[in-house]
């Protein structure tokens, strides 16, 4: 029964792999890709490098307290496009009126994007073999920290889908998923004008809250839950923005 279960999903989600191939080459045969990569490990080694000596600690705090602002611009760029601007060409048109269903456009194109992120996030490594040869470094928030950014990122991108799935405009999609995604991240950052009553709620849906828990070096399954549900909650409402042009 399982066995059947899984072939049907698999049946289900077989474009998945090919829609996530084609956007992820489209990012590389386009100057996005290394813009976003350069960018990006431009503005850490910047303020990595210019810190990692006054500090005088082995440790990757520093990096991760930059990345975490880094991407919620970054990230927006990266997706702004994802469906757009497929909307605006009628390209969507034309991917919907073969065999493939929203779901696996969203998923596709989702991964595509989070994939980037993940390979912008790869060089970093280096840091770590870097501060490693300065000192014993504690492993613990190192694991905490790149877990947590990518399961941010996760999240960041989904959100930035959601927005593009609503306009056909890159630039209003791009704006949109800035306020957004820094909507969510400055909800654990405004509960003194929070009502008392509500501020576990804006605590726990703040999504730098769960990422400095894991950047700790605490792995916390309710930290897990948070992005993983975050992250279904918007890719499911990419999936019905999507579907609304069937109505």
């Amino acid at each position: 029964m399982m066995i059947n279960t899984l072939q049907k999903l698999r049946l289900r989600f077989q474009n998945v792999g090919p829609i996530y191939v084609k956007e992820l080459r489209s990012y590389f045969n386009s100057a996005v890709a290394y813009v976003v990569i350069i960018v990006f490990l431009a503005f850490l080694g910047w303020f990595y490098a210019s810190n990692i000596f006054l500090i005088n600690i082995a440790s990757l705090r520093e990096m991760f307290e930059t990345a975490r602002w880094v991407l919620l611009f970054i990230i927006p760029a990266i997706t702004m496009r994802l469906l757009a601007e497929e909307k605006k060409s009628g390209t969507i048109e034309l991917l919907t009126t073969k065999p493939v269903h929203d779901d696996e456009i969203v998923i596709g194109k989702f991964l595509a994007a989070w994939s980037l992120v993940a390979f912008a996030l790869l060089p970093t490594l280096v840091y770590y073999v870097t501060v490693s040869s300065f000192g014993d470094i504690d492993n613990g928030p190192v694991i905490g920290g790149y877990l947590g950014l990518l399961l941010m990122a996760g999240v960041y991108v989904s959100i930035g889908l959601f927005a593009s799935s609503i306009t056909e405009n890159q630039i209003v999609a791009f704006i949109l998923g800035i306020f957004l995604i820094v909507g969510f991240f400055v909800l654990d950052k405004i509960l003194l004008f929070v009502p008392s009553g509500l501020v576990s709620l804006f605590e726990y849906l703040g999504t730098d809250y769960h990422f400095l828990n894991m950047a700790r070096g605490v792995i916390d399954s309710r930290d897990v839950v948070y992005f993983l549900s975050i992250l279904g909650t918007m890719l499911w409402l990419t999936m019905v923005t999507l579907g609304r042009r069937k109505w």
